[in-house]
């Protein structure tokens, strides 16, 4: 059952963003959305939360700059998804500009598993750094930090999860989710705790004079990979991440982007020139992930890093070749998924635990991703590990934050889970094959408790109706320029619409000919086969349709219902 409702609309903030300027229809979304004043707009740079705020960013950059200045090798260990391989780009770019003796290792998935494992330590300790520096991992690598320490090597955490009951012993951590720090935006991704790391570098090397006789590195040249990083680890767009995205779609619409980025762009076939956070999150995101997910992410990170146009763009067919690849690989998965599921009454169940031995691990989090869209529910799928040890992803839905889920799940059965970490929507877990059944069950009771059945209902949040006037291009225009995303989300609006025309494309689509309050639009409804009702009640969003150089409105159409009788 889904529950349409739509959002809250305070008159008086509308009042006060539509004296400010702002178009009727943004001031209606802005303040449906928590923005009270025209302040809360700001986009500039020098509107960010400053670097001295963010706890420890500042230890962070003496510790930094005393390596800079000694000559000390650093090595930067990444994650293998597009905000690790954003924020090791960030880093690596950012530290080389400021003269430092830096490389990159990126875990392999397969191999080494996730963070700053005692197994990556031992495969970097023969480059012999003296530095290591975690990006969006090592908040929870108590094991490896020691194992570091043991060959001498100290260690700067930068990351974004959750912490867990012990902190790592490192020479330093900055996480704006670790106890005692008071930074507000607790929402940053693992490139933006990375770039603010940067920034308070480049204030103590102004500090220290570095400057003197050389010119500041531009670190707002970095902002494109800030945004791209943002924007695919769905977290929520705050006031300060809807600014680094904001700078950073402004530079990559510039044509002032890394040749890495400006070559997925053409592989994906997108217009970097109206780039927006669509593009950034599913269009570049998947198939920088794809070679974290199917191979290794140092081929997505050597693509953000370098300066060669025809390196880059010869790395980036590779990127989306696997991403190809990856395609098939899930759609085979979800295949096998769904008749798994087509047995079990989902009505008697909270939670969704599956697992296929043939299923690839780099995927597993998608396919969970898919099936709890689709099914709202959370999920954690499982595929082989090591041995018997399998390993799990899971995505939740809202009310139930996923990580404390799987932390109570290890209290109520001690043993079982190997290990776990993440946040709210998504977290990873490992245990063994023959705990499967025991995990479902566990899992099962836990989601139960901490759900509150009416957050088992679907709940679509709408902007209620468009007023006709504004049915058009330069609407969808306007809309696609600002930035939407978690917490923030794109605009849904909901109409009842007159069906004129319909027909089936590829087999799985519904182009349409609408009509709504005396104008007429083409729309889209995707993975629906059959015919509709003459009149409906939609829900849509508006679209810039481009086709051999002609633009055109298009309403995509997310939910629809038939129209109540004598509409």
């Amino acid at each position: 059952m889904t529950r349409i409702v739509t959002r809250p609309v305070p008159i008086a903030a509308v009042a006060i963003l539509e004296q400010a300027g702002v178009h009727p229809v943004l001031a209606r979304l802005y303040a449906a959305r928590g923005i009270r004043s025209p302040e809360e707009l700001r986009d500039d740079f020098h509107a960010l939360l400053p670097p001295a705020a963010l706890t420890h960013a500042e230890a962070a950059a003496a510790l930094l700059a005393d390596h800079i200045a000694s000559r000390k090798r650093i090595l930067v260990v990444a994650d293998f998804d597009c905000d690790g391989a954003t924020a090791c780009a960030v880093t690596v770019r950012a530290l080389r500009a400021f003269g430092a003796d830096v490389d990159y290792f990126v875990p392999n998935r397969f191999e080494t598993g996730y963070g700053l494992s005692p197994q990556v330590v031992e495969l970097v300790a023969p480059r012999r750094p003296h530095l290591l520096v975690t990006v969006d991992n090592g908040i929870a690598s108590v094991e490896g930090v020691a194992a570091a320490r043991a060959h001498g090597i100290e260690v700067l955490v930068t990351d974004h999860h959750l912490p867990g009951d012990a902190l790592p012993q490192a020479a330093c951590i900055v996480n704006p989710n670790q106890p005692g720090c008071a930074f507000p935006s607790k929402s940053m991704a693992g490139v933006g705790v990375a770039y603010y790391v940067m920034l308070a570098l480049r204030a103590e090397l102004r500090r220290r004079g570095a400057f003197a006789a050389r010119p500041e590195p531009n670190l707002a040249a970095l902002l494109d990979l800030v945004a791209l990083g943002t924007v695919a680890d769905v977290v929520k767009l705050d006031r300060n991440n809807r600014i680094l995205v904001r700078q950073g779609l402004k530079r990559i619409r510039a044509g002032a982007m890394q040749p890495g980025l400006a070559a997925l762009f053409a592989v994906a076939g997108r217009d970097w020139r109206r780039a927006s956070t669509f593009d950034l999150g599913f269009a570049l995101a998947p198939r920088l992930n794809a070679a974290g997910r199917l191979s290794d992410m140092g081929l997505g990170i050597e693509c953000l890093l370098t300066d060669d146009p025809a390196r880059a763009f010869n790395i980036a067919q590779e990127l989306d070749r696997l991403n190809r690849e990856r395609r098939e690989v899930e759609a085979a998965m979800q295949r096998d998924a769904e008749a798994l599921i087509a047995d079990i009454d989902l009505d008697d169940h909270a939670a969704l635990t599956l697992y296929d031995p043939g299923w690839h691990q780099g995927v597993i989090g998608i396919l969970a991703g898919r099936l709890k869209d689709r099914h709202h529910v959370p999920v954690i799928a499982f595929a082989r590990g090591d041995g018997d040890e399998l390993k799990g992803s899971g995505r939740s839905i809202p009310g139930l934050h996923l990580r404390d889920a799987l932390d109570l799940v290890s209290k109520r059965a001690p043993g079982l889970l190997l290990r776990f970490g993440g946040h709210a929507a998504a977290a990873g877990l490992s245990l063994r094959e023959r705990d499967v059944p025991r995990f479902r069950e566990v899992f099962e009771s836990v989601v139960i408790e901490m759900l509150d059945p009416a957050q088992r209902t679907r709940t679509l949040e709408t902007d209620g109706a468009l007023e006709a006037e504004y049915l058009h291009l330069d609407m969808a225009r306007m809309l696609e320029n600002e930035v939407w995303g978690q917490g923030f989300p794109a605009p849904l609006f909901a109409d009842e619409l007159v069906i004129e025309q319909q027909r089936l494309v590829g087999e799985r689509h519904l182009k349409l000919r609408v009509a709504a309050g005396g104008r007429r639009c083409d729309a889209m409804l995707f993975r629906h086969g059959e015919p509709l009702p003459q009149r409906i009640r939609a829900l849509y969003r508006l679209h810039v349709d481009e086709y051999m150089g002609t633009q055109s409105l298009r309403l995509t159409l997310e939910h629809w219902e038939p129209a109540s009788p004598g509409a």
